[in-house]
């Protein structure tokens, strides 16, 4: 890895699929306000109970105390806070469901976080919740001034950017990049193909939501 830190390592060796991703045309209309949001959002909130299960792993086999508090706040604001009561808002006013049939793309990404969930593998696990986060935090850090009006887009964004998420990402990467050095080359490849294999399936969703 030279002088790069694990979590760059990763997201280099996902090219180009990272940055189509973190600009992909849904994304950046989402950023403008364009986006056709009711699909998308419907098929995000069928991740909420596993990325919830997935964050609760996460507190179980973090590997130290210190590690294992940001994922029991983030649990606290996921579970019970902005994005289940933003979601319930979004939905309402798009005239979507909250139960709507889940996507092939949606089944698929719910089947990872449920694999490295049960399997209790922390850097597995990390490795997946990195891709979700970062990858949102590198589209929604592209908008630009000034915010859509619909709260649907604004808000959506909001959660995706801002110095508490950034910190958030921050603690991920900073997870990898701690964990990293003490990992064979075989474990190194291992969470390199967990990592790439939740960049592609991020791909997959927005182009899911494109052809809603």
């Amino acid at each position: 890895m030279n002088d790069q830190s694990f979590s760059e390592w990763l997201r280099l060796r996902c090219e180009p699929e990272w940055t189509a991703v973190v600009t992909h045309p849904f994304a950046m209309a989402i950023t403008t306000g364009e986006a056709d949001m009711r699909r998308y959002l419907e098929q995000d909130f069928q991740f909420v109970d596993s990325f919830t299960a997935l964050l609760g792993a996460a507190v179980a086999s973090a590997d130290t105390f210190e590690a294992r508090v940001p994922y029991g706040r983030f649990l606290g604001q996921v579970a019970t806070a902005e994005e289940k009561t933003y979601f319930h808002r979004a939905l309402e006013a798009l005239g979507g469901s909250t139960a709507a049939r889940l996507e092939p793309v949606t089944e698929a990404f719910r089947r990872l976080m449920d694999e490295v969930r049960a399997a209790q593998d922390y850097p597995l696990i990390v490795a997946v919740l990195c891709v979700a986060e970062w990858s949102y935090l590198g589209w929604a850090s592209r908008a630009v001034e000034p915010p859509p009006e619909s709260f649907v887009h604004r808000e959506w964004i909001e959660l995706h950017e801002g110095e508490e998420f950034r910190a958030w990402v921050g603690f991920l990467r900073g997870e990898l990049d701690r964990l990293g050095p003490d990992l064979d080359e075989r474990r190194r490849d291992e969470v390199l193909g967990m990592f790439r294999r939740a960049v592609e399936l991020e791909r997959d969703f927005f182009d899911m939501a494109v052809g809603g």
